[in-house]
C-alpha cells in the first residue's frame, strides 16, 4: 500500500475537530492553507516564465513601479524591503536590461524617479497574463453558483486580512 505523504495536521498534534482561538476549526485553516498552496503554486509558474530576464526581487521592484506609476530610490528600497544600496544596484541592472528609466526628480534635484519602460510594463502584464490564464480554468471548474459565492467569500476574507492596496501588497510578501 502506497504511503500517503499529503500533510495531515493530526500527524502533527493538531485535530480536524480541535476548536483554536476564537471558534476557528481546523479544518478551515486546513482548507485556506490548500487554497494558498494553489495560489502560490500558480504564482511561482507565472513568475517563472521570466526568470531568465529578472529574479525575484527585481519583478518585486517593477511590480511596485507598475502600481505606483513612479518611484524614488528610496520609496523602492522600503517597498521591496532592500537597503538603499542594493536597490540602487538593482535598478542599475534594470535600467541595463531596458525595462525602467531613471531620471532625476525635478522638485528634488537629489533624487531620482524610476519609471517602467514599455518594456517592463510587458513583462509584469505577461505576467499576469499568465498568472489569469493559469487561474481560469481552476476557477472554471466550480459550479457557477459556487464561483460567486467564492467571489464573495473572497473578498471578505481579503478584508479581514485588512488587504492593503494593490501597490503595497509586495509589504506583506505577496507579489500581486
Amino acid at each position: 500500500m502506497p504511503e500517503d505523504r499529503r500533510f495531515r495536521p493530526d500527524a502533527v498534534g493538531g485535530s480536524p475537530d480541535r476548536r483554536r482561538g476564537q471558534g476557528v476549526i481546523d479544518a478551515e485553516i486546513d482548507a485556506v492553507q490548500a487554497a494558498c498552496r494553489v495560489l502560490v503554486a500558480i504564482s511561482a509558474q507565472s513568475i517563472a516564465a521570466v526568470e531568465d530576464e529578472v529574479d525575484l526581487a527585481q519583478f518585486r521592484a517593477l511590480v511596485v513601479m507598475a502600481g505606483r506609476g513612479s518611484v524614488s530610490l528610496g520609496e523602492l528600497a522600503v517597498a521591496v524591503r532592500l537597503h538603499l544600496s542594493t536597490a540602487s544596484r538593482m535598478c542599475d541592472r534594470l535600467v541595463g536590461l531596458g525595462l525602467i528609466d531613471r531620471t532625476d526628480d525635478p522638485h528634488n534635484r537629489r533624487q531620482l524617479v524610476l519609471t517602467l519602460t514599455r518594456k517592463g510594463s510587458r513583462l509584469v502584464a505577461d505576467v499576469m497574463s499568465r498568472r489569469r490564464a493559469a487561474l481560469e480554468p481552476v476557477v472554471r471548474r466550480l459550479p457557477p453558483d459556487r464561483r460567486s459565492q467564492l467571489v464573495s467569500v473572497l473578498r471578505e476574507f481579503s478584508q479581514a486580512g485588512d488587504e492593503p492596496a494593490d501597490t503595497d501588497l509586495w509589504f506583506m510578501g505577496w507579489a500581486t
